[in-house]
């Protein structure tokens, strides 16, 4: 069986740019329930779940679907340009939203779960915001790590998970509390969003940078793992991590349905990027190395814990 390092090495920065591309700028300028292309019949958001079903399936996954009615957010001129989302009203219309699941089942510990989830979906209330790095970078990463695993034998059961959280209620929440019921021990659920999304002075000054958030002392110990993982397998990010005061994001949905060993890895904490959920997140201002060294990272961290289980709290 390959090693951790040689799957590791398997990442491909171009095949991740090319689905980043596909999503955030041709042929889908976004992901929206609320947005259809002129000529299609489906929404950009379904389109895009087509596109993540039939790379799964081309890698020889079987994909299941969970649906979950959400609603499109409104736009708040008034508020911060990046913040400008508000709930919807009562009134508004409902969709329906998809949770995409491909698993692989565990040889030895099939009870033992290990989660990468990415949220697909880009913002809903704005004409079309790409969401490149968010989160389409994300969604990507987790195709790649699916992509190297086809042929990869797990000890422990694998689910990639593709989620959407610019639709409210966050789709997250209904996959994190029906896995958090049916028994399984989840070792961990590792969250990618925004990874690569930075301050302009990094991006500058050529820094590759990779954030943990964690919440409980479960995920501090991954975020530890994280840092250990980028030094032995000399993946040379700027690796650190950062308590949350709260759960937060979609690994916030599956720590407040019980699951404490649950962080998200991002590109900087405060979340730097000056195109952060604006038109300006487009393809071409992400930094394509870094997104590949962060998908390597959490790559590497997910076979180290189906190869060993959870760490210990630090």
């Amino acid at each position: 069986m390959a090693s951790i390092a040689e799957h590791v090495r398997q990442v491909s920065q171009e095949t991740l740019i090319r689905h980043v591309v596909y999503m955030a700028k041709d042929p889908l300028p976004c992901r929206r329930l609320n947005y259809t292309l002129p000529g299609h019949t489906q929404s950009t958001l379904e389109l895009a779940d087509a596109y993540i079903r039939q790379q799964l399936e081309s890698y020889g996954y079987a994909v299941d679907a969970e649906a979950v009615p959400v609603q499109a957010f409104r736009r708040d001129p008034a508020k911060p340009l990046a913040h400008q989302y508000s709930p919807p009203d009562p009134e508004d219309a409902w969709y329906e939203a998809h949770n995409l699941y491909a698993k692989k089942a565990g040889s030895t510990h099939p009870d033992d779960v290990v989660v990468v989830l990415a949220h697909k979906d880009s913002q809903s209330w704005l004409d079309c915001g790409p969401g490149a790095s968010d989160n389409a970078v994300g969604t990507a990463a987790v195709l790649e790590m699916a992509r190297v695993l086809r042929d990869y034998r797990p000890q422990r059961a694998i689910w990639f998970l593709f989620c959407n959280e610019e639709h409210t209620p966050w789709t997250s929440v209904t996959a994190a509390q029906n896995l958090a019921q049916s028994g399984r021990n989840v070792v961990a659920a590792l969250n990618v969003d925004s990874i690569g999304g930075k301050s302009a002075e990094d991006h500058k000054a050529g820094r590759m940078t990779n954030v943990t958030l964690f919440t409980t002392p479960e995920g501090e110990a991954l975020a530890d793992l994280m840092a250990e993982l980028n030094e032995r397998y000399g993946l040379g990010l700027a690796q650190r991590k950062h308590q949350r005061e709260r759960p937060g994001d979609d690994d916030g949905s599956f720590i407040n349905a019980g699951i404490a060993p649950s962080v998200a890895n991002l590109g900087s904490c405060p979340y730097a990027d000056p195109h952060y959920h604006t038109e300006q997140d487009t393809p071409d201002k992400v930094d394509g190395r870094n997104v590949a060294l962060a998908t390597q990272l959490t790559l590497a961290a997910l076979l180290h814990l189906d190869a060993h289980g959870a760490p210990g709290p630090a």
